[in-house]
């Protein structure tokens, strides 16, 4: 076979070699940045024989292809590459933004299969008549889904994920081996009544129909070691089972809890990604699923295993020929089970995925009732939760197809191995190679070799689904946190509350929004932010709070770089009130102390009263044992912000956010919550963020930001007399003010209108 250079070829538009027909095109995707990761425009597209990368200003490059090669995909949490390998190793790569990630993962799909036929597998060209209604890619007519967008659900879990566990069985191993020990006791004792089945038979039924009499001392031993064996039996199996059901739940308790620590320990980030029903479903159903998989089903595919070792030790122990054909249905039953593995595995995933959107629909809706109620969107809920429910009921229902036929076959195939024993045993009973108690004994054995076989084969189903939520458990645990603790953390120095910013930088995936930024914040100086929405004032924020890290140049308190506090230490030091205070189901006072836990009542007292917090409060049914309903339903907006206000007090902050404080309330509860954060802001270092610039009147300084950078600092006078960007944001909020003021109105109307005549009474213009 010709090989072709692996280097691209490059052609000009008007080149001999011809651009390709749509027609010949497999997949195509745009390429929106460049390879230093600027927006720019471009095509790549794939045909049978190469990839064409089309450029904005008319260009081409050409990489024929080869056997050897394989193209694989990365998401850089924003930003995705595609990289072109072949055994020499990278050569191109591509980058783009995520929003073309679904038809590059539609390249890559047909670029395995056009890979896949110059190897010489006969794979056919795509249908171009058959598409995916939702990624429009070509669908193959044999199959039930889309395979590119099966490919978008990440990678198939693994059985071997439950291995991991072991991280979390450790601590109790010798309850384990103890665990063990008597599963090896107890299955011993259910395997000793057939043995006593062969005397039994042979030298009492069978010499009692040829007209002997019957040893009674004998019978009697018999039947009390069948007694017995079944006595030890059960005792043994009630410890064995009760001490791994203690030693699974926790197990899936620690587990439990490892993973909502590691969840609180990640960056906001995390969360923007994620929908929180589905981030319930993992942490709750999940490990439910799991602990139900080790304390039960684990425990019985054990017992199952060493009752297959132990019966087949047994019976070629026995008779070996008779033991041979026992195994015979075998290895169908483990061709069939590797057969069916992957599909449930697969299966699996998705209806904990499907599960998830169920579960989203749930956590959207309860929480925002009043929202639904008020623009009476029931029905258009109910057709969402309608819609997630039935497409959990399709996944399913391709799951049981699979597995509907599955556990028949396996049942079948072990009567079938039955019948063959039976057969068989006859046939050697004939010859007089084996007894009959010895063909009785078989019988037995073979019932509870073939009933651990099918149970074995049932268990494959509940491993799939425990390792589909193992997986979607360590997704979590494994995920970093883009805000790390350092390795050698400061101690004890005393916060005075001084900020030094020092050209910052900071991307949203491929989007910058802070942009060399440097500011200087003395100790007890109040600040205010203050630009047009999405200058980057929220975000200068988060960055202080550590809710993420600068990509570029640092943030220091009182000299000391913020990354090297540990991330707890360091936000003790912050008082955050909210434009949406959040306040949880609890009492009054537990909403107040839940930065100072340990909080006695006469501080919480003394944090309302200083937040004008607690007249209202006493006019409560009980007081500071009042429940607030969940997010503080039973509170107005401006009662809730008073309480988070007593909050932030109550932990005695060096550096004070105010993030839209007084924006969601009127005139009269701005006034009562200002009067509280005049008391709040006294000694502390106050950063505020405010649209209505006459909340910052008392600010030391003024800090005016415009698409991520600062663009002028100063107190309000000074920044008015320069008439620039503060001086615009204020004439246009005094505009605005003027033209909602009624009495404004009233003198608009009186200066436009008509107006009668002194002397005639008939109207002037």
């Amino acid at each position: 076979m010709q090989t072709t250079p692996a280097h691209p070829s490059s052609a000009a538009p008007g080149a001999a070699q011809a651009d390709a027909t749509p027609a010949d095109v497999l997949a195509r995707m745009a390429l929106d940045l460049d390879a230093r990761g600027h927006f720019a425009s471009g095509e790549l597209q794939l045909t049978a024989r190469e990839l064409v990368q089309q450029q904005a200003h008319g260009g081409r490059q050409v990489w024929p292809l080869e056997s050897a090669q394989r193209l694989q995909h990365t998401d850089l949490a924003g930003v995705a590459t595609l990289d072109l390998l072949d055994a020499g190793g990278l050569r191109q790569r591509w980058r783009f933004t995520l929003a073309q990630n679904p038809a590059a993962l539609r390249l890559v799909r047909q670029f395995d299969l056009a890979i896949a036929r110059l190897q010489g597998s006969e794979v056919p060209l795509p249908d171009p008549g058959l598409r995916c209604p939702s990624c429009q890619a070509p669908l193959n007519p044999d199959s039930e889904e889309c395979e590119v967008c099966a490919r978008q659900l990440v990678e198939i879990p693994s059985t071997w994920v439950l291995l991991r566990l072991w991280r979390f069985a450790r601590p109790y191993r010798w309850q384990l081996l103890a665990g063990f020990l008597l599963m090896l006791a107890s299955t011993a004792a259910t395997l000793v009544p057939p043995y006593l089945t062969i005397p039994l038979m042979d030298n009492v039924l069978i010499p009692f129909q040829n007209g002997q009499q019957i040893d009674t001392d004998y019978v009697a031993l018999l039947l009390s070691g069948l007694l017995g064996a079944a006595l030890v039996a059960w005792g043994l199996g009630w410890a064995r089972t009760w001490l791994l059901a203690l030693v699974s739940e926790r197990i899936a308790a620690d587990l439990r809890t490892s993973a909502f620590d590691h969840l609180l320990g990640l960056s906001l980030d995390y969360f923007g990604a994620k929908r929180t029903g589905d981030l319930i479903a993992r942490i709750g159903s999940e490990t439910d699923r799991l602990s139900v998989f080790l304390s039960l089903h684990a425990l019985d595919f054990a017992t199952d295993v060493l009752m297959l070792l132990m019966t087949s030790a047994i019976l070629f122990s026995i008779n070996p020929w008779l033991a041979l054909v026992t195994l015979l249905p075998l290895p169908f039953i483990a061709w069939m089970i590797h057969r069916v593995r992957d599909r449930l595995r697969t299966g699996f995933e998705k209806i904990d995925r499907v599960w998830g959107d169920v579960t989203n629909v749930l956590a959207d809706t309860i929480p925002g009732i009043r929202v639904v109620k008020a623009f009476a969107q029931e029905r258009r809920e109910s057709g969402r939760f309608h819609e997630a429910n039935a497409q959990n009921l399709v996944v399913n229902d391709r799951i049981n197809k699979t597995w509907s036929l599955f556990t028949p076959t396996v049942t079948l195939l072990t009567d079938i191995g039955l019948l063959v024993v039976w057969a068989f045993g006859i046939w050697q009973i004939a010859k007089g190679d084996i007894t009959v108690g010895v063909l009785t004994a078989f019988i037995a054995y073979i019932g509870r070799f073939y009933g651990r076989l099918d149970s074995m084969s049932r268990i494959v189903s509940v491993t799939q689904k425990a390792a589909a939520g193992a997986k979607r458990i360590f997704d979590i645990l494994d995920h970093v946190s883009n805000v790390p603790e350092p390795a050698e953390p400061v101690q004890g120095v005393r916060v005075q509350g001084g900020l030094s910013i020092h050209g910052i930088a900071f991307r949203y995936g491929n989007r910058s929004v802070i942009r060399d930024l440097s500011l200087n914040i003395r100790p007890g100086e109040m600040i205010g932010l203050v630009g047009h929405s999405g200058s980057g004032k929220s975000t200068l924020v988060n960055l202080i709070c550590r809710f993420h890290d600068v990509s570029e140049g640092r943030i220091e308190l009182d000299g000391t770089d913020i990354r090297r506090f540990t991330v707890a230490d360091y936000r003790r030091h912050i008082g955050l009130v909210l434009q949406e205070p959040f306040l949880f189901f609890g009492t009054v006072a537990d909403n107040i102390a839940y930065g100072k836990p340990g909080a006695t009542r006469e501080e919480i007292v003394a944090a309302a009263r200083a937040a004008n917090a607690h007249e209202f409060i006493l006019r409560l049914a009980h007081g500071y044992d009042s429940l607030v309903g969940e997010r503080g339903q039973g509170l107005s907006g401006g009662e809730r912000q008073r309480i988070s206000i007593a909050r932030a007090l109550l932990i005695d902050p060096r550096i004070l956010i105010l993030d839209e404080a007084t924006s969601a309330v009127d005139t009269e509860t701005e006034k009562e919550i200002q009067k509280a954060l005049d008391n709040l802001v006294q000694g502390r270092t106050t950063i505020a963020i405010a649209h209505r610039l006459s909340t910052l009147r008392k600010a030391d300084r003024l800090v005016v930001m415009d698409r991520g950078e600062v663009v002028e600092v100063g107190p309000h006078d000074e920044l008015m007399a320069r008439q620039g960007h503060y001086w615009r944001l204020h004439e246009a909020q005094a505009r605005q003010a003027a033209a909602e003021d009624p009495d404004h109105i009233d003198n608009a109307l009186a200066h436009h209108l008509p107006q009668p005549s002194a002397h005639t009474g008939n109207l002037t213009p």
